[in-house]
């Protein structure tokens, strides 16, 4: 067997990922889960700990280096803020998860303009502007990776969240996007689907019985997701082994849209 060939073609040593929303959620086990595999992490949250906290813990238990900046994605000031910061790192960013995201929940005659500006930079203008910031090195080194977390929404419209599904809708185009340009210079984009997964936001429907009953009884797997049902695909997306996977969305339901 050759050198080349030994490695495990998810093996991610030497790489430094960039985890968005790291702090809860599927950020945070995207992180551990990355760094397990072998990368080390920048995470970023607008309420992060100076050292982490937790999600800092579970990746420097894997032996990986974590670095933790604070930003606040609804201002663009912070992100560009941020990317002057990124530009201070010892290694550029290998790899992008555009993870951070946030929902208002209204009615669409009752959304109100502060609530739609607000979901929209955070979950969609916000990953646009770190990607092509970080982009560009990619693409001059000839590799990168990038995953956008989308969501069962960006296939479906959903009840009183037109702001979410708007811009998680957007978020598979552009994942589109961008691949056709980039996939020829080496730079995969890609995205991820979660379906109804554990996270806080979707507390609301967790804590509704009849709501739960009724996504519990089209999900074939006959249960919610977990952030690290989410993590493992998330993983499979940055590594070697996704080397021709460019554009895609990958689902990860439960088997919700095959219902």
């Amino acid at each position: 067997m050759s050198a080349r060939h030994a490695v495990s073609p998810f093996d991610l040593a030497g790489k430094t990922a960039l985890v968005t929303g790291c702090r809860r959620g599927i950020g945070r086990a995207a992180a551990a889960g990355l760094a397990a595999a072998g990368a080390d992490i920048v995470g970023v949250s607008a309420a992060l700990e100076k050292d982490g906290g937790e999600v800092g813990e579970e990746v420097r238990a894997c032996g990986r280096a974590f670095t933790g900046f604070r930003c606040d994605l609804s201002e663009r000031e912070s992100v560009y803020r941020l990317l002057a910061d990124l530009g201070g790192l010892a290694r550029p960013v290998d790899i992008l998860i555009n993870n951070a995201g946030t929902i208002a929940r209204r009615p669409a005659a009752e959304h109100a303009d502060e609530l739609w500006d607000r979901v929209l930079e955070v979950n969609l203008t916000a990953q646009f502007v770190l990607t092509r910031e970080l982009g560009r090195g990619m693409l001059d080194r000839g590799a990168g990776k990038v995953v956008f977390v989308a969501s069962m929404l960006s296939f479906q419209g959903g009840i009183n969240v037109p702001g979410y599904t708007a811009s998680k809708s957007g978020l598979v185009g552009l994942a589109k996007a961008l691949a056709n340009e980039w996939a020829a210079r080496g730079v995969n984009v890609n995205a991820v689907a979660p379906g109804y997964i554990k996270t806080d936001n979707t507390r609301a429907l967790q804590d509704d019985p009849g709501r739960s009953a009724e996504i519990l009884a089209r999900i074939p797997a006959r249960r919610w997701g977990t952030p690290g049902d989410v993590a493992g695909a998330i993983v499979f997306l940055s590594s070697g082994a996704a080397y021709y996977v460019h554009g895609s969305v990958v689902p990860v339901d439960g088997g919700w849209l095959a219902r």
